[in-house]
């Protein structure tokens, strides 16, 4: 798994301090607004134009066999807003059936400009694996805080 460095993510609650303490820079970082986080075949991005193609953006998977080896190439695409600074990204597969977390991964972005869209790619190469259907939820996390997150429904089919 890795994390496509052209781009970031997260999200905030309205009563969440707005920032998020740098202590090496003395100053803190704001905290990012998720804009937007899909799950999809692939994210093709274009660096001379700032652009992210996503292909097959989907919400469901349907297995025959459980537990359900998910070998197929998987993207998580998140796009944020109101971010500048350098953030530890985490995103994590969590069963929301009893809040187990069943994968990570993370890496760092840097973020020049707040004022400007940012997007991050998290490349999923190594597959997946579902212990059983259910609901499943991709969270992202910058700097350990919550921002945001998208739900992937695991269903049994014939």
């Amino acid at each position: 798994m890795d994390i496509d460095p052209l781009t970031l993510p997260s999200l905030t609650w309205a009563q969440a301090p707005m920032a998020i303490p740098e202590l090496s820079r003395g100053r803190e970082l704001p905290r990012p607004v998720l804009q937007a986080m899909v799950v999809c075949d692939q994210a093709i991005t274009h660096a001379d134009a700032d652009k992210v193609t996503l292909v097959g953006i989907f919400d469901r998977i349907q297995g025959g066999q459980f537990p359900l080896d998910w070998a197929r190439p998987t993207a998580v695409y998140a796009r944020v807003t109101d971010a500048e600074g350098d953030y530890d990204l985490q995103l994590e597969l969590v069963r929301l059936e009893d809040e187990r977390t069943v994968g990570w991964m993370g890496g760092r972005v840097e973020i020049e400009d707040r004022m400007v869209s940012r997007g991050v790619v998290f490349n999923l190469d190594e597959g997946l694996v579902f212990e059983r259907p259910g609901r499943y939820e991709f969270r992202l996390f910058a700097d350990n805080r919550h921002v945001g997150g998208t739900v992937l429904t695991v269903i049994q089919g014939a």
